[in-house]
């Protein structure tokens, strides 16, 4: 065999230049442990203005919170305002409510009284008179609806009894009887076109 060649696992003979590239030994740099100087100053003007800027949206953030706190307190003493304002108005419309039903009652028991006064002389004279309680009654009738509080009484009791809904205006029934309309019409219409 030649010498310098190796065959199989042989390992080839260690050069004491084995580290030389072809252009010569390589420079090797060191890295530098830490930050250099101007990575130092660009770290302290970041955290400067991270911390500059926090602070001054917080209190930009805090200003606004106080600014909406206030005026959310303003609107509800404003709602408060309001609130009271219409208690008010509401009593002063019962009081004067009140003191009108009170006025009419009078009234209208002065006239049912005059009313009675007036016929007491026919009352139980004889046969066919009638009673005192049909000659109270009947003043109360005419005086009553003729005062108009009779009606008002049976629109509010009317009004009552529609608050539940269930009325024959009540938009479930109408829409019923709408549909039972309908199928109808669509049915007779059908039963033409079979009869012709």
């Amino acid at each position: 065999m030649a010498a310098g060649m190796s065959f199989g696992n042989g390992a080839p003979d260690a050069s004491p230049y084995a580290d030389e590239g072809p252009y010569g030994t390589p420079v090797v740099y060191k890295k530098a442990a830490g930050l250099t100087r101007r990575g130092r100053v660009a770290i302290v003007v970041a955290g400067v203005a991270i911390v500059g800027g926090g602070t001054i949206w917080f209190q930009v953030h805090s200003a606004a919170v106080a600014k909406d706190e206030k005026e959310a307190a303003a609107l509800q003493i404003q709602m408060k305002k309001l609130e009271l304002e219409e208690m008010r108005i509401r009593n002063e419309q019962a009081a004067s409510d009140k003191k009108a039903a009170t006025a009419s009652a009078e009234k209208i028991q002065a006239a049912v009284d005059k009313c009675v006064k007036d016929f007491t002389g026919q009352l139980d004279k004889g046969y066919g008179s009638p009673p005192r309680s049909a000659v109270v009654a009947d003043c109360k009738q005419q005086y009553e609806t003729a005062d108009g509080s009779g009606m008002q009484a049976a629109g509010s009791t009317l009004d009552a009894g529609n608050a539940g809904g269930g009325g024959i205006n009540s938009p479930a029934l109408l829409g019923l009887v709408a549909g039972g309309a309908l199928a109808v019409a669509v049915f007779a219409r059908k039963g033409k076109k079979a009869d012709a």
